[in-house]
């Protein structure tokens, strides 16, 4: 079967009920709290065609913005679906897979073709896939932060994220000031409270109700997993499988961010012992002494003398996004050397620039689901946990900082997210043992709010995101036979991971 053509009637109606908040019901109507069905058709140009014969359809449900007064008449908000069904024979089905893939702020909605691709065959058979758009993202009514503090303006020559000295962080605290600001005048001070994992959670149970399903069994990575936990916190009844990869710890976000920027640093030590593995090859001395020089040099550089606008916020951006994956990190040292020896950011430079439409929603519900999910920290302890940051190493990256912006927030949690549950199945989690953007101490922890649950560990591995992602046989056929089969380990399991990668000269 080939998919019908795009730029029907389904895809205007996502792109435009996405965009702002639906309006309240007339007061002769009454809101459905559940639909009974999801009306299912071409997919936007987002979602990419999967590899026939199989087809992908996309489909909106509407779901009231407040779950504690859905029946109220306030504004409702509209979520965008995917499916891929099942490819095995009725016998074979287990049902649906709710997948996604991070954030808070990330799409779902092509990752219903994109990560289904890569699942073991068995797992592709058994359950029809289904992607979404969390609320806040992609097109389930995105959220929109403006300026955001001057996040999406380019590097000026001097700048520095990095806050050196008193005055540098007053400024610093100011920039999250005015970027809470910027969220409540974009988002609106009413509607903050509601764009929380928690109530994504109820959107999930949604989508299962509306797809006719007793069960929702779900593959969350990075965030994905708080997502996941936050359903089987409310919903332990509903919880089929539920495979959770590259594990958030149960802390409140702005602790996770102080964690995870710690680990970033040992992970970058560890970048520079590797680099230094080949002299030849990138150029940047021998040791891990010297190559950490050569990285100073080029983001002293790029700081005082940005290159169209890449700068040493961009460059950290950059650092960070490669330090998650052992797969980037040859590009990396690449970026480095070229800049050494040119003068340009070379593969330093991203694909989509920050200030992008999808990087701007991205950012804006990366910070609104965070400060909606707890209390934020107080601005003081932002300048001592930098303080004790910078002791550890005087030039830290502060990218993933996000939550720190929860510190002025308009809206003030008086509780964090639930996550977990002693009711609810037993749960796969899935980590890499050196995972700088979710340290394996976070699946450690969240195995205590879920008993019975198993830990798949993969040593000697580096990176971010490890099910159906590494290519390891020992990870993906035990997540498999606990997918298909319902096969629960007898304990936790530990994979040869494939160590740090090997280059080749040139």
């Amino acid at each position: 079967m080939t998919r019908p053509p795009r730029g029907t009637a389904l895809l205007c109606a996502l792109l435009t009920g996405a965009a702002t908040l639906l309006p309240a019901p007339t007061a002769h109507a009454t809101p459905a709290l559940t639909p009974t069905r999801i009306h299912f058709g071409p997919c936007p140009d987002s979602v990419p065609e999967p590899a026939a014969p199989e087809t992908v359809e996309c489909g909106r449900l509407d779901v009231p913005l407040n779950w504690d007064a859905p029946a109220t008449g306030g504004p409702r908000l509209r979520i965008a679906v995917s499916r891929v069904r099942a490819s095995g024979t009725a016998a074979e089905r287990r049902g649906i897979l709710l997948v996604n893939p991070g954030g808070p702020g990330g799409s779902g909605l092509p990752y219903a073709v994109t990560k289904r691709a890569k699942l073991p065959e068995s797992v592709r058979r058994a359950y029809d896939v289904i992607g979404f758009d969390p609320r806040g993202t992609g097109l389930s009514s995105p959220l929109d932060c403006g300026a955001m503090g001057g996040l999406f303006d380019r590097d000026r020559p001097g700048a520095d994220p990095v806050p050196m000295g008193p005055r540098a962080e007053l400024t610093y605290l100011h920039s999250l000031r005015v970027l809470a600001d910027d969220c409540a005048a974009g988002v609106g001070d009413g509607a903050l409270p509601y764009f929380s994992t928690e109530r994504t959670a109820r959107d999930m149970d949604t989508i299962r109700a509306a797809l006719g399903e007793h069960r929702t069994s779900f593959l969350g990575v990075s965030y994905g997993s708080c997502l996941g936990a936050a359903y089987a916190a409310r919903f332990p009844h509903r919880v089929g499988k539920m495979v959770l990869d590259s594990v958030v710890g149960p802390w409140g976000w702005y602790d996770f961010d102080v964690i995870q920027s710690r680990a970033l640093l040992r992970q970058r030590d560890t970048f520079f012992d590797w680099a230094a593995r080949y002299p030849d090859r990138f150029g940047l001395g021998h040791g891990a002494p010297a190559v950490r020089a050569a990285y100073l040099r080029v983001r002293d550089g790029l700081r005082a003398r940005p290159v169209d606008g890449f700068g040493a916020a961009a460059f950290d951006r950059a650092v960070y996004r490669a330090l998650g994956r052992t797969e980037r990190w040859e590009g990396l040292a690449d970026g480095l050397r070229t800049y050494l020896r040119d003068g340009t950011p070379g593969t330093l430079r991203p694909a989509t620039a920050l200030d992008s439409p999808d990087s701007r929603v991205f950012e804006a519900a990366n910070r609104t689901v965070k400060c909606a999910d707890g209390p934020g920290p107080a601005p003081g302890r932002v300048l001592a946990d930098l303080h004790r940051t910078r002791r550890l190493d005087p030039q830290p990256v502060l990218t993933g900082m996000e939550a720190s912006t929860c510190a002025f927030w308009h809206h003030r949690p008086g509780r964090r997210t639930t996550l977990g549950s002693p009711a609810a199945p037993p749960v796969l989690l899935i980590a890499s043992a050196h995972d700088p953007v979710t340290p394996i101490e976070g699946a450690r922890e969240l195995r205590r709010l879920l008993p019975g649950s198993r830990l798949v560990t993969l040593d000697s591995d580096y990176s971010h995101g490890v099910f159906a992602s590494r290519g390891n046989a020992c990870v993906d056929s035990t997540a498999a036979a606990y997918l298909v089969d319902g096969r629960v380990p007898p304990e936790d399991v530990r994979c040869a991971g494939p160590g740090l990668p090997v280059v080749a000269a040139r």
